[in-house]
């Protein structure tokens, strides 16, 4: 996804019964971040983060949705094991293909696919207006959370 394209025709699954369809989030804000693996150190220490700072986020007009491969039943214990408050979708890759987050990564000599930490901001219309990439957790939800403050 680039700056200025829209989130059009995009399904996140939340649970086993429960969707949220793009439609359904034009009027606010939409943050979309990503992350490698549930209850990992950086990806935790991210997850609480964004949930510490919802209601600030929600005051804005603001969704947070956290991305990931786990599983549903991952994620459900990731929620509860930290009392996380935001919502996590389970993605099969299509979402990451699709926001070019699925890459080629490396550790120690070893080349794998992986997510890229990332985080896109979509305005109330859906359009992207801003992309973080490569992002070091520390700092950063207030650094998104600033970037929505001024907004408008």
């Amino acid at each position: 996804m680039n700056i200025n394209d829209k989130l059009n025709d995009f399904k996140f699954k939340i649970d086993e019964n429960k969707f949220i369809d793009s439609k359904d989030l034009k009027g606010q804000n939409i943050v979309i971040y990503f992350y490698p693996k549930d209850d990992t150190p950086g990806c935790t220490v991210e997850a609480k983060e964004f949930s510490e700072s919802k209601n600030k986020f929600s005051k804005l007009n603001t969704k947070i949705f956290g991305v990931s491969k786990d599983s549903i039943e991952k994620h459900k214990k990731f929620i509860t094991k930290h009392a996380l408050t935001i919502d996590l979708i389970s993605d099969d890759t299509s979402v990451c293909d699709k926001f070019g987050v699925w890459v080629e990564k490396s550790m120690y000599g070893k080349k794998y696919m992986g997510i890229e930490r990332a985080t896109f901001l979509f305005n109330k219309d859906l359009k992207l207006i801003k992309v973080w990439r490569n992002v070091k957790v520390k700092g950063h939800v207030e650094e998104v959370l600033n970037f929505v403050k001024n907004l408008d």
